[in-house]
């Protein structure tokens, strides 16, 4: 009986920067910063351990064109180590790192196969019968089906399409090498080794068409497990595709309800129950959370009075879980019963001079021009334009909570 195994991975985007929390500890952006490194570091030494027979990488190597030599030389000594330990690998470029992209090169090992732009190969491992077939992207954007142009398969060999594909369609991720299920599947091929795509998708498994996902999530809409996945071949038959977990750091989303919940002491015992469960997870890693607050809590307004005191209480009890969880941003979206509604000495309602002030014309587009013009002052990268405007109702109402907070007179 024939047997081998390879690893498949994609989009490691090596040169990609993590700076979600770098303004707030300078350890931890320096770690931050190293983690999609560190997991390709992983996966290499995971391979030599487990002796496969070769690494397939789909796309995306890099983030993009390199600032200077130092991505370019720590990719070539990964690579080195592979081929020190007999293991060929086998890769394409995506849209990050396509041939118009990459300006620099380093010299690869000879082991380092990378496909054509120009037009789909093939490429045999003999050892193994072992016949991959694939193309890179040329530039940034390749807008037409190039999964039509691939070879057909050899006849007795494992076959293996290697494709930075929007496969599917994804509206998080653009439309690039679009292609369906069954062009790939009338290829005849036994594996599809797919990129671009970075959640974990099994498109089929009849053949086996695989996103393995990133090696490294880089923000909070990439949360959970990221890595790669094994792949282990029988008598030219796909028996078992295995996810390794490569990621040195990770984001998680979680919401804690405060639902009758009356004193911002109570709101931070809540909180730190709901981290808990992230404590074995942390023993590992980084763990970048977003927390939000939610449901109807007589504590809102001094929840919303002082949120820079707020989101330190919230980090403080996810370092007394594990010290390293850390807070990657605090929403408070709970809501103030209507009979705790506070009022002014004077007899006044706070509320009733503020209701539906940012639906009033003049106050939005006053504030909006507030916004970006903070936006603007920020460091290239540091803000999401196009998510701040979106959240803008949000942060209305984030105001009014603060105000009314600090109008009643009470401090959390």
């Amino acid at each position: 009986m024939s047997r081998f195994q390879f690893v498949h991975a994609a989009d490691l985007h090596l040169g990609s920067p993590l700076t979600g929390l770098a303004g707030r500890d300078a350890d931890l952006a320096r770690r931050l910063a190293a983690a999609g490194r560190g997991a390709f570091e992983d996966l290499v030494t995971a391979a030599i351990e487990r002796k496969v027979a070769f690494v397939v990488v789909a796309g995306d190597i890099y983030d993009g064109d390199w600032a200077d030599a130092s991505i370019g030389l720590f990719f070539a000594r990964q690579v080195g180590r592979l081929d020190r330990a007999g293991i060929p690998v086998v890769m394409v470029r995506g849209n990050h790192d396509a041939e118009s992209v990459i300006t620099r090169s380093i010299t690869l090992p000879p082991s380092v196969h990378v496909f054509p732009s120009n037009r789909a190969t093939t490429h045999r491992l003999d050892a193994w019968k072992v016949a991959l077939h694939g193309r890179s992207f040329p530039n940034r954007a390749v807008e037409e089906n190039i999964a039509l142009g691939y070879p057909a398969a050899v006849p007795g060999w494992f076959n293996l399409g290697v494709l930075h594909t929007s496969c599917a369609g994804y509206a998080e991720h653009a439309t690039y090498a679009p292609c369906s299920v069954q062009d790939l599947a009338l290829r005849g091929y036994e594996y599809w080794a797919l990129g671009h795509i970075h959640e974990y998708q099994e498109l089929s498994q009849d053949p086996w068409i695989v996103f393995p996902g990133n090696l490294q999530g880089r923000s909070v809409r990439e949360c959970g497990p990221r890595g790669a996945v094994l792949v282990t071949v029988e008598d030219g038959r796909v028996r078992e595709v295995e996810r390794l977990v490569f990621d040195r750091a990770r984001f998680e989303r979680l919401a804690v309800d405060l639902s009758g919940v009356s004193e911002p002491s109570v709101a931070h015992e809540r909180v730190e129950a709901a981290l808990r469960p992230l404590a074995p997870v942390a023993a590992s890693r980084l763990i970048l959370v977003r927390v939000h607050l939610t449901g109807e809590s007589a504590a809102h307004d001094r929840l919303c009075a002082d949120r820079d005191d707020l989101a330190a209480e919230v980090q403080a009890a996810a370092h007394r879980v594990h010290e390293e969880i850390w807070l990657e941003r605090l929403k408070v979206e709970t809501r103030r019963p209507q009979a705790e509604i506070p009022a002014l000495a004077a007899g006044i309602d706070p509320s009733a001079l503020m209701a539906d002030i940012d639906r009033d014309p003049e106050f939005r587009e006053r504030a909006q021009a507030a916004l970006a013009e903070i936006v603007r002052k920020m460091p290239a990268g540091v803000a999401d334009e196009a998510a701040i405007e979106a959240e803008f109702d949000a942060l209305c109402a984030e105001a009014q909570a603060l105000v009314l907070g600090r109008l009643s007179g009470r401090s959390c």
